[in-house]
């Protein structure tokens, strides 16, 4: 996948400019910076979820360049799952909902909670688990329905060390098996093939003379 020239603008700030990285099947990147900087705002607009001022992102394979979302995975700070499902209903909509990106190779409802020590609970409902189980869980919805690249945004929140180690481990094997990773993370992460960006903040612009005075 490669993202060339991405650039966010709100108002009189420019979130950050000239975001180009490439990165290869098996290889992840970690986006570090203060909060604000910058950092969910270029996975958004990488996915196309936002539309950024200059540039785009897009994964390519055998059949050709495609926009980044339709090959990615989305894990963003809410688990996007519904509290009065259960943990199997849940993972059966997104199973559903999502489909395999070609050439996958999901993993089963039980498989995919047993992967996240979450083994027996598909009958429970989703409002019954703790923070903690719940962000747990959204990573088994990942396992369920393949998607070549991971988009995470603080993945590791509201986990304690164990569950932390067990993450990792779910990030390493997605990659070991070609996958690409891409984290928004505060967080030390032991990931393999890893590399680093850095954001800093945004940067106030100069007056634009077709924006009203005080936006």
């Amino acid at each position: 996948m490669n993202a060339e020239n991405l650039s966010v603008r709100r108002a009189d700030r420019l979130i950050f400019s000239g975001l180009s990285f490439v990165l290869k099947q098996g290889e992840s990147l970690v986006f570090t910076g203060p909060n604000g900087a910058g950092k969910s705002t270029a996975i958004r607009a990488a996915l196309g979820l936002l539309r950024p001022e200059t540039g785009s992102a897009c994964f390519e394979d055998e059949a050709g360049r495609h926009p980044l979302g339709a090959a990615s995975h989305y894990l963003g700070h809410l688990n996007a799952m519904k509290r009065e499902l259960t943990v199997g209903e849940n993972l059966a909509f997104w199973r559903d909902f999502m489909g395999d990106y070609e050439g996958g190779d999901s993993v089963s409802l039980e498989d995919a909670a047993d992967a996240v020590g979450l083994a027996g609970a598909l009958d429970l409902p989703f409002g019954y688990l703790s923070a903690g189980q719940k962000r747990r869980l959204a990573f088994a919805r990942l396992l369920v329905a393949h998607r070549p690249v991971w988009m995470l945004d603080e993945p590791t929140a509201s986990l304690d060390v164990a569950s932390k180690v067990l993450i990792e481990d779910i990030v390493n094997r997605h990659l070991a098996k070609g996958g690409i990773a891409i984290i928004a993370t505060h967080e030390p992460l032991a990931l393999s093939n890893c590399g680093e960006l850095g954001f800093s903040g945004p940067v106030e612009l100069a007056a634009d003379p077709f924006l009203p005075e005080g936006v």
